[in-house]
């Protein structure tokens, strides 16, 4: 249902070397049929491949209604990681745009949303009194790579945040997907702004962690129609994309890691090995055990990948993704000790930037 009172917007937008989509996302948020006021503000962080020029264009050629300002991010500030600076930046940039803005919409440069996406979004806000609303992009599942590792990606996704949790305000989980956040401004200085999670590395879940903590609610799901315009039809950009941040999420631990490495190969590997060595042990009842584990792995795994469009007969592959993902987060471990700390979009942080754990 509709609020009576369509509050106004900013959508912030941080963008580095972000030339292949930032078109496309702009004209997209330009393009919402969002009752109330919106403004977009994209702060480039240091582009060198033409980004704030096309978001420039895309500005020059939006309707009065729909502002796109574009504005040169300062240098790094010590202690920040490169987005969080960014978001900062563009927070108070909006808040002088904007006086009166009650929401922020916090989006990257690869989103693209569907038309009638942000109304639904604080039309939720709204009905749930929630703070915080988030909604997981749709990515893309084309390629080969895509469909064994994307739907298992946000299935595990769920598995150390399950969403039910997220949005119950008695439960302490918390998490958020940082594609799209729509947070209440009062929210964010309630927690005292951007600043409060300056040095996260896995700003989406420290964000909505620090919201829940002082007592706001927080609304998580999956989306329909905003979707990731970035593609993966090999193997190691996705491989990137999880190494980076899988031994952040673990606190750097190497105790974590190991319990992880060695659940994980419990829970996804065992089973399909009991079943593939049956001639072997020739153990029934481990044989059988086996089957029951590997069928009801799969039955838990069916709807996300109906939720992607893929056949539920491919949930039997979901130990195939296991092993991958536990072998990307040893080799998160391993590329953080090489380099000395956590590296992201070309930046050194050094040991900084551990992730808020995991509520149970």
């Amino acid at each position: 249902m509709d609020p009576t009172h369509w509050p106004r917007v900013v959508a912030v937008l941080p963008a580095r070397d972000e030339a292949e989509t930032i078109k496309e996302v702009l004209e997209r948020l330009v393009a919402q049929d969002y009752p109330g006021s919106l403004s977009i503000l994209m702060v480039d962080d240091g582009s060198s491949d033409g980004t704030a020029g096309i978001a420039a264009s895309v500005a020059r050629a939006a309707p009065d209604d729909r502002t796109v300002t574009v504005l040169a991010g300062g240098p790094l500030a010590e202690g920040w990681t490169g987005k969080l600076w960014a978001l900062a930046q563009g927070v108070e940039r909006a808040k002088e745009l904007d006086p009166y803005v009650e929401f922020f919409l916090f989006t990257d440069a690869d989103i693209g949303h569907g038309p009638h996406q942000l109304r639904r979004l604080v039309a939720q806000a709204e009905a749930h009194k929630a703070d915080l609303v988030s909604l997981m992009a749709r990515l893309q599942c084309a390629s080969f790579w895509e469909r064994v590792l994307i739907p298992a990606f946000v299935y595990f996704f769920q598995k150390l945040y399950p969403f039910s949790w997220a949005n119950d305000p008695k439960r302490k989980t918390a998490a958020a997907a940082g594609g799209c956040v729509l947070i209440r401004a009062s929210a964010l200085t309630r927690i005292g702004g951007i600043e409060a999670i300056r040095g996260r590395l896995i700003d989406d879940c420290s964000l909505a962690r620090a919201v829940k903590e002082s007592g706001g609610r927080l609304w998580l799901g999956l989306a329909d129609d905003t979707t990731s315009l970035r593609g993966y039809t090999t193997l190691w950009p996705i491989w990137g994309m999880v190494a980076r941040s899988a031994y952040t999420q673990l606190m750097h631990s190497p105790l974590l890691l190991i319990g992880t490495v060695i659940g994980m190969l419990l829970l996804y590997l065992a089973p399909p090995l009991l079943v593939l060595t049956w001639p072997l042990h020739e153990d029934s009842e481990a044989g059988l055990v086996g089957v029951l584990a590997w069928l009801l792995m799969a039955a838990s795994y069916a709807p996300m990948l109906r939720h992607y469009g893929r056949s539920p007969i491919e949930a039997l592959l979901l130990p195939k993704a296991g092993l991958l993902y536990t072998l990307m987060t040893i080799d998160s471990a391993r590329l953080y000790y090489r380099r000395g700390g956590n590296r992201w979009k070309g930046r050194d942080y050094g040991r900084a930037g551990v992730a808020d754990p995991p509520a149970p």
